[in-house]
């Protein structure tokens, strides 16, 4: 009996405190992260930003821009068809215009390879590449797993000369977008601290992943700008059974403890609810819950990040600082499956689209009750 009214006082306390949060302590953070659209793309996703993220409040906007710019400070490393300063304006424009914060993203120490293609910063200063004796293979030969472990190729952070070039590239995105945070990526590092680089060999995996934070973050602060990362290089793959993917198993996980506490978090897990927001909010860091393409899972980490801001304490509330959908396919495929022009059949309702619609009807019933209190 005492068990039983010990349940009771406890599902009434979280009741409680569910029912009593106000609008202005819900989702700091409500975000939607995607690739920058292509110049042949950009009316498109203008017309996105005025007509559905607008509606939904969205106020932050996460763009991987990569190499998708006119790169003034190195034209060599432009994608053939990139974005020009007027466009990025024009984006601008329609967020500024809607209370959107724009934090364009450049994949930093990871990411620098997918599949069979090298990206550009490898392809033009190979000199970077921390596995240069991984030769990348046809494209029609890639398979995961695979012999050389490739998933994608990285820089080395201790090769000489690799922050100057990539500094240049993030100061001109950060200000051509009149930006105030910076995504540095570092998702999935597979290659750090390999056994054959004549620089970091033998060096732990977690140190040279935090100093590679605190140098991005250190660069960032100069100019009172802010870095975000997301999180699975911080997590313990095996220990939890997250696995490979959304967390380390070549040790990273440690830098969790090592990074400086003003790193912001994006935390994906989208497979199931794994509740790591509150892992990185007990150590002190700000995380954002990130979804993709499973809506139950994405209503149930909207309540989760609800649910810990009413129950949590004044120090780790701030920490849970929002949500946003995340997409992996370009914007014109995004766009296309959002507004019927192609139907998944495979896919069902497990769509990004149809993620992005049930995540944000549930946050706007949650903010609606919280507001008639």
């Amino acid at each position: 009996m005492k068990r039983y009214l010990l349940l009771l006082s406890v599902i009434f306390f979280t009741c409680s405190a569910f029912a009593q949060q106000t609008t202005d302590s819900l989702f700091k953070v409500k975000g939607f992260i995607i690739a920058a659209p292509k110049p042949s793309g950009l009316d498109d996703f203008i017309k996105f930003i005025n007509e559905e993220l607008a509606p939904r409040k969205v106020n932050t906007l996460i763009l991987r821009v990569d190499f998708n710019y006119q790169f003034k400070s190195h034209p060599e490393l432009r994608d053939s068809a990139a974005l020009s300063k007027s466009d990025v304006k024009d984006i601008l424009k329609a967020c500024k215009k809607n209370g959107i914060a724009v934090i364009p993203q450049i994949n930093l120490l990871g990411h620098q390879s997918w599949a069979a293609k090298t990206n550009n910063l490898l392809k033009v200063y190979p000199e970077f590449d921390e596995t240069p004796w991984v030769k990348m293979p046809a494209p029609k030969d890639y398979k995961w797993p695979n012999d050389d472990n490739l998933y994608c190729k990285s820089y080395c952070p201790l090769s000489p000369g690799v922050h100057k070039i990539v500094f240049d590239l993030v100061d001109e995105i950060m200000d051509v977008f009149e930006a105030k945070g910076f995504h540095a990526g570092m998702d999935e590092v597979f290659y750090l601290g390999d056994d054959k680089c004549p620089r970091c060999a033998g060096r732990d995996k977690a140190v040279l992943f935090a100093n590679e934070v605190q140098t991005i973050r250190d660069h960032l602060a100069e100019q009172n700008r802010e870095l975000w990362i997301w999180g699975d290089r911080l997590i313990d793959g095996r220990t939890t059974g997250i696995g490979m993917w959304a967390g380390s198993y070549n040790d990273t996980y440690r830098a969790v403890d090592l990074i400086p506490r003003d790193v912001v978090i994006c935390d994906w897990q989208y497979d199931q609810d794994n509740q790591t927001a509150v892992y990185f909010a007990l150590k002190g860091l700000r995380v954002v819950t990130c979804t993709w393409n499973r809506p139950q899972v994405a209503v149930n980490q909207v309540k989760d990040l609800y649910r810990s801001r009413a129950i949590s304490s004044k120090e780790l509330k701030s920490r849970f600082y929002g949500i946003a959908e995340t997409v992996w396919s370009p914007p014109v495929q995004f766009l296309n499956g959002y507004y019927g022009k192609t139907v998944d059949t495979q896919a069902g309702e497990n769509t990004p689209w149809n993620t992005f619609r049930v995540m944000f009807d549930k946050m706007g019933q949650l903010e609606q009750t919280a507001a008639t209190k």
